[in-house]
């Protein structure tokens, strides 16, 4: 058994001891909103939405983007849930810029262990053998932070299964200040018709 499985174990001990009448909880989101954003483990969706359990849908992938599964979740989570408002949050410092679809499939085709990345760049140092599937993944890499917000906020909208009435708000949270700032043109471009 490893350190971090036997601390994971004792903290979901300590919170299902103080765990109270959440069974309860219902089903759809109390407040009726979901959130995509990035699995940045210095995001805490919670924390920066005042959310409690139970209030809202957070959908979370690399780089916090529409990819397909997004877009499946965010569907279920209007159509069979409920909830009528959405926003799109990506973040200041995002690993996704630091590497481009080329390289993390370079990188994968040499060995599956780690990388490390340096003054030069990023750097395979596993034995391999690695494995060329990564090339027919979309990785969905960005270099421009506002404009991803913007294309996420634009592909969410423009898709036939989204309905033109639930408003999709476009954020840049910043890891440096906790702060959430508003993409305009994304909020625009996702405004309820």
């Amino acid at each position: 058994m490893s350190q971090i499985r036997d601390e994971v174990l004792r903290a979901n001990q300590a919170y299902q001891a103080s765990f109270g009448d959440k069974g309860k909880l219902a089903l759809p989101p109390a407040r009726r909103f979901a959130v995509l954003t990035c699995m940045d483990a210095r995001i805490d969706p919670a924390k920066l939405a005042g959310l409690s359990e139970g209030d809202a849908h957070v959908i979370r992938n690399a780089g916090g983007r529409a990819s397909d599964d997004a877009l499946r979740s965010l569907v279920i989570s209007h159509k069979l849930l409920g909830t009528n408002e959405w926003f799109v949050i990506h973040h200041t410092n995002c690993g996704m810029e630091l590497f481009t679809d080329e390289i993390i499939r370079g990188l994968l085709g040499q060995s599956l262990d780690t990388a490390t990345l340096d003054a030069g760049g990023w750097k395979d140092v596993g034995k391999g053998p690695g494995s060329r599937a990564g090339d027919f993944i979309p990785w969905l890499t960005f270099t421009n932070l506002a404009d991803s917000v913007v294309q996420d906020v634009e592909r969410i909208r423009t898709h036939p299964l989204v309905s033109r009435e639930i408003p999709i708000h476009g954020y840049i949270y910043q890891v440096e200040t906790g702060a959430l700032v508003e993409v305009p043109k994304a909020t625009e471009i996702g405004r309820a018709s």
